[in-house]
This record gives C-alpha cells, sequence and structure tokens, in this order.
C-alpha cells in the first residue's frame, strides 16, 4: 500500500512523516525536477506501509515546481490512500485544500496536526462531527510529542473514499475557476460554523493588537527598528564583546593555546610541523580558535535571537511589511521567507527559493541571496566587529547592503524576463516563544555547525598555510594589489580574508574581526571591508547548490557579476567615505 501524505507549508507533514516511518527513509530529487521527495516504509498493525512525504501546496492548481510535483504524484494509479496533514488553527484553509482531495475519489483521512496551539487559542473542533460531515476518519495529533499518531494509523488502515458532495459543484462550475473557489469557500465556511467553536480571551486579544500592529507600517517600520537594536546589543555587544572576550582571552588565550603550545614543544621538533599546528596560520591558533573562540559565541548568541523571532510568528509578518519595497523589485512578499532563511543559511535558503511560482521570482531571490545576504555566521561575526566599532558604522553597513540590494534588485527585475506572481501569505499568530522550542533549534543549528563549518576551517587554514609556505600568498596579494590596496583602501593582508570567505563567509568575517581587534584596519578600512566581505561571492557549498537548483550558466552568471560588483561598489564606498571625512562631513 502507497500511503501519500499532503498538506499545506508548514503544519508538520514533515514530522508526522517521521512519526509513520521512523528511520526507514530515503530522500530523492522528483524525476525531471529539483524537488526532493521523501519516501519511507512504517509498521502499522502488522501491516507494511509505503509512506511518501510530497511538497507543502496550497492547492491543487499548480503554479509552483512544488505543486506540480505533488500534483502529479497524486495521478498515481498505485495510491491506496491521501494522508491530509492540516493545521489546527486554520481551519479555512485547510478544509479548502480537503474538498479539492476529496474530488480526487481516493482514500482520504484528515490529520489535524498542532491540536494543542489551537487549544490554546480558544479552538475546539468537533472531530465526530466533522468527520461525519466529510464521509471521512478525522485524526488529531501534536505531532512533537507524538500524541494522536497510534489514532492515525488505524484511520490509515480503514480509509475511505469521501462522500462526494462536492460533485455537483465541480461539474456545474469546471469551466469557471473563481466559482469553483468561492463554492468551496462557502462550503468550507459551512463547515467551521457547524463544527468548530472559539473564545477570545485577554491572551489572545493582546496576541491579535500586537499581531496587528507588526504589520502596519506607522507602527510595523518602529518595531522592526527596536528588533534590529535588540539584536544589534544582544548580539554585536554582549556575545561579541563579553562572550568572545571570555573565550578568546580567557579560555583559550590562558588555558588551551598555551597548553597545545606546551605538548607541541615538548613533543614535536619538526619546525614545520610546530608552525601548522601553532604557527600564524596554525590549525589550532587559527581554524580552531576562530571557529570555537570566536565565532561560536556570537552564533549562538545569534541563532537563540533568531530562534524567538521563529517561534513568535513574528517573522511571517516581514512578508507583509515588505511587501511594497519587494514590488519595486519584481518579487512579492513571499520572498521575505528564503530572503529570512538565508539570514541563517544561503545554501538552504537557495533550496527553499523554490516555494517562488516564477522562474524569474527564482532567479532574482538567488541572485538577492548571493550578493547581500550574509548567514548566520557571517552575520554574527560582523554584528560582532560593527558593535566594537560604534552605531554609525553599523547603519553605514546596513544603508549600503540595503541600497544594493534595492538598486541591482530594481535593474535585474528589469532585465530578467517573467512576471511577478500574486501574493498569498498566511500569517501565524503572534505568541510567546517557548523556551524549549528555542534551545532545540539552537542546539540543532550548532550541531549543524560544528559539523559543516568547523571542518571547512582547518581545510581554509591548511590551504592559507600551504600558499604561504609556497609564496603563492604572496603572489595574490601582489597582483590584487590595485584591488585590495589602491581601489579598496585596504591592507594586503586584507587578501587572505576573500581567499578564506569563499571556502566559509563566516571564516573571512572572522579574519575581519580579528585584523580589526588587533588594530591593523582603521575605522574606514573595517566598514569597506565587512561591506565587501558580505557582497562577496557566495560560499563554495552555496555556489554548488544555486549550479544544482539554477544551472552552470546562470550560477556562474551570478556568481561572476556579483565578484566583480563588490570590489566595484567597495571602492566607490571607500572613496565616498574618505572624501566625506577629509571635508568634515562625517566620521566613522
Amino acid at each position: 500500500m502507497n500511503i501519500v501524505l499532503v498538506g499545506n507549508p508548514n503544519v508538520g507533514k514533515s514530522v508526522i512523516f517521521n512519526a509513520l516511518t521512523g528511520k526507514y527513509v530515503t530522500v530523492s530529487n522528483y524525476p525531471g525536477t529539483t524537488v526532493e521527495v521523501a519516501k519511507g516504509v512504517g509498521k502499522f498493525s502488522g501491516h507494511t506501509l509505503s509512506v511518501i512525504d510530497t511538497p507543502g501546496v496550497n492547492s491543487l492548481t499548480a503554479h509552483s515546481e512544488d505543486e506540480k510535483v505533488t500534483k502529479d504524484i497524486l495521478s498515481r494509479s498505485d495510491i491506496s490512500a491521501i494522508v491530509q496533514v492540516a493545521d489546527s488553527k486554520n481551519m479555512k484553509r485547510s478544509l479548502l485544500l480537503t474538498l479539492e482531495l476529496m474530488e480526487l475519489n481516493i482514500p482520504l483521512v484528515l490529520n489535524l496536526n498542532m491540536s494543542d496551539e489551537a487549544k490554546e487559542r480558544g479552538i475546539k473542533i468537533d472531530i465526530k462531527k466533522l468527520s461525519e460531515k466529510l464521509g471521512i476518519d478525522v485524526a488529531e495529533t501534536i505531532a512533537i510529542t507524538g500524541e494522536g499518531i497510534p489514532r492515525l494509523k488505524e484511520a490509515i488502515l480503514k480509509a475511505r473514499p469521501a462522500r462526494s458532495f462536492t460533485a455537483a459543484v465541480k461539474a456545474e462550475d469546471s469551466k469557471d475557476a473563481i466559482a469553483l473557489l468561492n463554492k468551496r469557500g462557502k462550503i468550507a465556511d459551512n463547515l467551521i460554523k457547524e463544527t468548530m467553536t472559539t473564545s477570545r480571551s485577554l491572551k489572545r486579544r493582546v496576541s491579535e493588537i500586537i499581531g496587528r500592529l507588526t504589520i502596519r507600517p506607522l507602527s510595523g517600520m518602529p518595531i522592526l527598528f527596536l528588533v534590529l537594536t535588540f539584536m544589534y546589543l544582544f548580539v554585536g555587544k554582549l556575545a561579541a564583546g563579553r562572550g568572545v572576550d571570555f573565550f578568546e582571552n580567557i579560555l583559550f588565550g590562558k588555558y588551551v593555546n598555551p597548553a597545545v603550545a606546551g605538548l607541541v614543544d615538548n613533543f614535536i621538533h619538526i619546525g614545520i610541523i610546530k608552525e601548522f599546528l601553532i604557527g600564524e596560520y596554525g590549525i589550532v591558533t587559527m581554524a580552531i580558535t576562530y571557529s570555537l573562540a570566536i565565532i561560536f559565541p556570537i552564533v549562538t548568541a545569534f541563532f537563540l535571537f533568531f530562534g524567538v523571532l521563529e517561534d513568535s510568528g513574528y517573522l511571517p509578518r516581514l512578508s507583509i511589511l515588505s511587501d511594497r519595497i519587494f514590488k519595486s523589485i519584481g518579487l512579492n512578499g513571499r520572498a521575505i521567507l528564503p530572503i529570512i532563511l538565508g539570514l541563517g543559511c544561503g545554501t538552504m535558503a537557495t533550496l527553499t527559493a523554490r516555494i517562488l511560482d516564477t522562474k524569474k521570482e527564482r532567479i532574482l531571490v538567488t541572485l538577492l541571496l548571493t550578493l547581500a545576504i550574509p548567514c548566520s555566521a557571517q552575520l554574527g561575526v560582523i554584528i560582532g566587529i560593527l558593535g566594537a566599532l560604534s552605531a554609525k558604522a553599523a547603519i553605514i553597513w546596513l544603508a549600503a547592503i540595503l541600497f544594493v540590494m534595492v538598486v541591482v534588485g530594481y535593474t535585474a527585475s528589469r532585465i530578467i524576463p517573467g512576471a511577478r506572481s500574486p501574493f498569498i501569505q498566511e500569517i501565524p499568530p503572534i505568541r510567546m516563544p517557548q523556551i524549549s522550542n528555542i534551545v532545540t533549534k539552537t542546539f540543532a543549528r550548532l550541531k549543524w555547525y560544528l559539523k559543516e563549518a568547523v571542518p571547512l576551517f582547518i581545510l581554509g587554514t591548511i590551504i592559507l598555510f600551504i600558499c604561504d609556505k609556497t609564496g603563492v600568498l604572496r603572489v595574490i596579494e601582489y597582483i590584487s594589489r590595485p584591488v585590495i590596496v589602491t581601489l579598496l583602501g585596504l591592507p594586503g593582508k586584507v587578501t587572505q580574508v576573500f581567499i578564506l570567505g569563499f571556502l566559509r563567509r563566516d571564516y573571512g568575517a572572522a579574519g575581519l574581526y580579528a585584523l580589526s581587534k588587533n588594530g591593523l584596519i582603521d575605522g574606514v578600512q573595517t566598514v569597506v571591508s565587512i561591506v565587501v566581505i558580505t557582497l562577496f561571492m557566495p560560499c563554495i557549498a552555496q555556489f554548488f547548490v544555486t549550479i544544482k537548483e539554477r544551472g552552470v550558466k546562470t550560477a556562474c552568471a551570478i556568481a561572476t557579476f556579483v565578484f566583480i560588483f563588490s570590489f566595484f561598489f567597495g571602492g566607490l564606498l571607500n572613496f565616498m567615505l574618505r572624501y566625506l571625512i577629509a571635508h568634515g562631513v562625517a566620521a566613522v
């Protein structure tokens, strides 16, 4: 038996899939696409069933590549049952998809997930009555705790086709998509009226008021400013100040590095091996110290802060707030989602660009992710550098990056053919962040950082060590001198920062942090170098994912443009800042 999981985006479908299948899972691209589909095997009361997890969809009327894949899977003849995973808090959206799935005349089970969150918001659903109205089994679950999974498995085994009370509607209005959608909407409204009750507590009313304030421009922009200010203080001042000071100067400076140096001196007598471990480009003194003493405390603070924004429901509201700005660059507010994810990891954000409906939008977002969106680790280090410099420097950096996004995005939207898709975005309620969720997400991200980033830091240090010993580094510094020294006004040593930046953006930023902290670059040089490293080439992992998603030609075109533009814009910024300082107009 083949069981297919279907649902709107962000309803906990992947968690349900894992609960049903356990560890017997394979993930691969759907034939002819770049969309990944997970398949697994689950045990259901002695029965072995094959389970397929489809991409999230809002409708079976396919627009995006994800929706086309889901529709194609549902058209197969070997499907035994469909399990629609739905968000109990958003019954209107869920039931609209249910009514479409009912028309397929395939055995169907409605899984109302997140039932605990619905109850917290005063939503009570009469499961028995809803099941009778729809003519299918309805099962409530709390995916993250596993509650209701046994009941869901029972429902799957006895799944049956829905009572097709929408068949007449479909036949009558099959040629009029708007009329069909309107009638489905009326049916969904009636079902909600008959099976669901809500109570508005004081907590919910306060949540609604705060939610409205976050999406209105007059109140939403000041709130966004306060959020960014708090992030600057928490990550840039606290973590990058006291946190890094403790790790770098006390933990590593007084204990770890001296202890390792002592061991190396006692047991290793070959000079080049000593340098390889504890020299200027040493594995311990550079790679391990940068990754753990400088970046680790900063990214920990950033991951905690980002987790609060995610769990509170604030991030989707930025899509509403930013829609007007994104319209000017050929996108809509939905593009804020991969952009925000890019602040976590540009590689994953490039994959997430699949949620956008048109090829033009996906290329535009990939360009902006490559050019102007720093990943979490890099952003954390940048905030740390700016926090040690001045608020004015932070404003200059932010203004420069936003200016580049708007100008490049606007220009590219006029060059790249295609149209902007309509903007439809579900907004979850504002809620109090759960400490357990934030801690869980932070630990998962830190585990990813240690697993993925630290090995690349070591690789980058080895490359620098070899380049230094063979003289290649001096040759690169000499060749790049007209750009690095003359155009950007930076010392030649900054060249190594850009070499590291291609391997890992945050590693390059860590190099700038060390140069700035040691007084090797002044205020203007620090701001210029931070802007350039932000705009600079994507890390190697993001570059390869861009090839996979957009193709070799597009990926290389984006990378070439970004490489040239970052140095050109950095040069303009350098000359402008020095001109303003020389005439007493501004200071960094």
